[in-house]
Parts: structure tokens; C-alpha cells; sequence
């Protein structure tokens, strides 16, 4: 049986319906986009994939979110307007706060080296509607500039700008700038369906003409007015207040992530800890503020363990100042681990000092991936156990050794000797000063394969949990 909620929403939105089942959870699938066609070599994909996670790190000291790489992140799909309507595939993005996708006609600008969209571009429905100039949607949009100059902006005369009549004049497009690309979009709104039969009326999002390399659009999941997760708990807090995802293990292996991820919105704190016949314990760390980047969801990170040394992490990495300087990123959109240099450092010199004396070092092997230390080895190779502490009582995560060395065969693609090699999946995100005005690390989707990661917006609070993911998602279908 189907309920429908109907609720003035003077906030962000007017009339706004949600039908959904009576369920306190929705369970949604989330693909991984990974393409063995994309990618010629283990090289090939390891130096896109960090190359890419490096730009969207260093950008965003400049207030510039990037989105996920089209080689290796995961995609949410749904459809927009009134049945029958073809289905949209974005990427999810815990690291961003709008929803945006291409629109007919399309075009995209030097995307002639990227992946091909994951769905054609959106023709709008009879029932999509223009977003005012006079709305907070609007304004979210661009920055929170006031209405009356976005009102200016989109041709409405004085006299109805003072009087506050200017619905009948759109929303002006909006620009929004990433780390390799941007975009232009206006602001739509229409009826929104995620499979399980959830419909939310009026939802808002960014409908682009015209992009400069990207030709993917993406479902922003971070704080934000026009975040989905936002526009869900508008008209239900208990849906949007408190989600979770659970990604596969894959380690770079396309049949492995045929199993779709779950996406859970309205995670049960109660519920979560029970799995089967198995009790699971969440550790819990804050979220830290950043007046800067309101829309990333960051924690205070105490420092890294390598073996049984423990390696302090610097103090900006445990708050965020009122410059946005600091904390760590916990981020679905960046595929690996960004670290200060300093930190860095220390891990790499500690791991290269119990692996390097029994290895040999594949310097080659580094110089065509952008990730190291890389180790050849025979058999098996003997690496230490990582381990992050974040602020707060007891809050330690251990992370598994498929989520921080990916092994490979070297010379598999038939050029040279085949020998097994094995590399540190952490990165330098640069020092302290080039970090400046935005956040100290990111924790990248890699690390967190096999978390159940839970996102309490509510209590602001970010919880890991070891799982099986496939099961997971198999115990919430049964």
C-alpha cells in the first residue's frame, strides 16, 4: 500500500508530494562503472584513475568540486517526468551538492577522450517546469546571491522585483566549473522515481546544453539545499536524514563488480547493527563543519597506523578552521586516498621499511601508474596491516589488504616479462601549504570498499562497518 504525503515546503520548495511504500528503508542498487573496454592495461587504468583523483583534491582548494572518474566510481540510476520515461544514470557524489544531468540538445566539448554517456540526454517532460528567479533553489544555485539580483539577471522589470511578482521570469543558467570541465545549466523541476516505486514531486535539478568534458551528469549526495538527500528529507526526514552505501570489493575486477552496491536510504540505527544472525559495531566519528566547503561531509582524522607504530597525523587534520582549512574528506567520488606530504611520507617510509627489505622496488612499475611504493614479489607478499584513527573514543577503522595494495600481474598485456607486483593505493596530496583554504585529506571510495559507510545527517555523525556487501544487499532483498 502506497501513502502520500503532502506538505508545504516554504524553505526550498512549494507542493511537494512524496509517494513512496510504507517501508522505513529503501534499498537502491548502486553500478559500478568500471569498463575492461576503457582500459588497455593495469598501467593505463591505475595512472587515469589517480590522476584523476589527484586533480579533484587539488581543486577543491579552490572551492572547485570535481566529479568521479568514469573509469572506477558508481553510478545511482532513476527516471524524471511523467511515465513512460527512459532511464537516467548519473554518479553518485557524496562530494558535490547538486543534481545535474545533460540535456537534448546535448553537447559536449572536448569529450571526444572520455567514457560515452551512461544514458542518452534528457528530454524534458510536459511536466517539467522552470524553477523562478525568486526561489532559494535559485539562489543555492549560484551562490546564494540574493533574489532580487537574480530577478535583475533574468530581464524582471524593477516594479516586480519591489512587489516580489517575478514567478513568471526562470531562474538565469547557472555556471558550475570542476576540475577539468564545467558546465552551463538551468533549473527545472519535475517528478522524480528511484526504483522501488519512490516519486518525489517538484524535485529540482540542473538541466545542461552544454558541457566542456563532461559528458556525465551527476547526483549530488552532499549538504546542500539542492543535494537529493536534502530534497528527500523535506518531505521525509526519515528517508533523506540518514543514508548508507556498502560498495563491493572489487579491486579493478569488472566480474567482480557485476553485484550491484546498496544504496540505503533511511538506514535504521537500530537495524543496522543487526546482519543476519551477526551483531555488526559501527565506529562512529563526528562531522567537522567547514564554513568554506559546507557541502563535504568531514571528520577529524588522529592519525595512521602502519603495523603496531602509530603515525600522529598532523593537527590540521583533526579540525577545519574557519578558513575551510583542514579535516578529512569522506568522499564517494574520489577513487583513492589523499594525503598531506608530511603523513604521507611517514606511511610510505614505515611501509617501504618492513616490504622494501624483502622486495624488490618496481620503479618502472610506479612511473607508468602514479601510485607507489610498487614491489615485485614471487609468491606472496608480506605487508602490514594499515589502520586509520579518527577523533574520538576507540573510533579506529582497519583497513583490508585488498584496500590499500592492489596486486597485478606486470607484463600480463604481453610486452615483457610477467612478474607480480603489488602497490601502496595511498596518495601525496601535496603540503600543507598548497592545501590551504580546503580540506587536508580525502578518504577515497577505494579504502572504503567493503564499509558499510553511514551518513547521519542528523546527529552529524559518520559510521564504518566491515560487510560483505553482495550479502548485504541479498539480506534487504529477502
Amino acid at each position: 500500500m502506497a501513502t502520500c504525503v503532502c506538505l508545504l515546503y516554504l524553505f526550498l520548495f512549494s507542493a511537494c508530494w512524496l509517494t513512496v511504500s510504507m517501508s522505513e528503508t529503501l534499498l537502491l542498487p548502486l553500478t559500478h562503472a568500471f569498463s575492461k573496454t576503457h582500459f588497455t592495461t593495469p598501467h593505463h587504468l591505475l595512472k587515469t584513475t589517480s590522476a584523476r583523483s589527484a586533480a579533484r583534491f587539488r581543486h577543491r582548494h579552490k572551492q572547485v568540486p570535481l566529479p568521479l572518474s568514469s573509469g572506477s566510481d558508481y553510478t545511482l540510476s532513476f527516471t524524471l517526468g511523467s511515465p513512460p520515461s527512459p532511464t537516467i544514470s548519473l554518479y553518485l557524489d557524496t562530494g558535490s551538492d547538486v543534481v545535474w544531468l545533460p540535456c537534448s540538445p546535448f553537447e559536449c566539448i572536448l569529450c571526444e577522450s572520455k567514457a560515452p554517456p551512461l544514458s542518452p540526454p534528457l528530454n524534458l517532460s510536459a511536466s517539467a517546469t522552470a524553477v523562478p528567479c525568486k526561489s532559494s533553489a535559485c539562489s543555492a544555485a549560484h551562490s546564494s546571491l540574493p533574489s532580487s539580483d537574480l530577478c535583475a539577471m533574468a530581464r524582471c522589470p524593477l516594479d516586480a522585483i519591489e512587489t516580489s511578482d517575478c514567478n513568471s521570469f526562470p531562474c538565469p543558467p547557472f555556471y558550475y566549473a570542476y576540475g577539468d570541465g564545467s558546465l552551463i545549466a538551468r533549473l527545472y523541476k519535475d517528478s522524480l522515481t528511484l526504483p522501488n516505486s519512490l516519486s518525489l514531486q517538484n524535485f529540482t535539478f540542473g538541466c545542461a546544453h552544454t558541457t566542456l568534458a563532461e559528458p556525465v551528469g551527476v547526483a549530488g549526495f552532499g549538504f546542500g539545499r539542492l543535494s537529493l538527500p536534502a530534497q528527500l528529507s523535506s518531505v521525509s526526514p526519515q528517508l533523506g536524514n540518514r543514508f548508507s552505501y556498502c560498495l563491493v570489493s572489487h579491486s579493478f575486477d569488472s566480474d567482480k563488480v557485476r553485484r550491484p552496491s546498496p544504496l540505503i536510504l533511511g538506514r535504521n540505527e537500530e537495524k543496522e547493527k543487526q546482519f543476519g544472525n551477526e551483531v555488526v559495531e559501527f565506529v562512529y566519528t563526528d562531522m567537522l563543519h567547514n564554513p568554506k566547503h559546507p557541502y563535504f561531509y568531514s571528520v577529524g582524522l588522529e592519525g595512521i597506523s602502519v603495523g603496531k607504530r602509530n603515525i600522529p597525523a598532523p593537527e590540521n587534520l583533526k579540525k577545519v578552521d574557519r578558513r575551510g582549512s583542514g579535516g578529512m574528506v569522506v568522499d564517494s567520488g574520489t577513487t583513492f586516498t589523499m594525503l598531506p606530504s608530511n603523513l604521507y611520507d611517514s606511511v610510505v617510509n614505515e611501509f617501504d621499511h618492513r616490504v622494501g627489505r624483502f622486495n624488490e622496488r618496481a620503479s618502472a612499475v610506479e612511473e607508468t601508474t602514479g601510485l607507489g611504493p610498487c614491489y615485485y614479489y614471487d609468491k606472496v607478499a608480506k605487508v602490514p596491516v594499515i589502520s586509520l584513527h579518527f577523533v574520538g573514543n576507540g573510533s579506529r577503522v582497519v583497513l583490508p589488504r585488498r584496500n590499500y595494495f592492489y596486486e597485478f600481474l606486470d607484463g600480463g598485456d604481453g610486452i615483457g616479462k610477467k612478474r607480480n607486483v603489488g602497490c601502496l593505493m595511498l596518495m601525496n596530496g601535496g603540503d600543507e601549504e598548497e592545501l590551504s583554504g580546503g580540506p587536508g585529506a580525502t578518504l577515497g571510495n577505494y579504502q572504503q570498499q567493503g564499509f558499510e559507510v553511514v551518513y547521519d545527517l542528523e546527529k552529524r555523525k559518520i559510521g564504518f562497518a566491515r560487510r560483505k556487501c553482495s550479502s548485504l544487499w541479498d539480506s534487504f532483498k529477502n
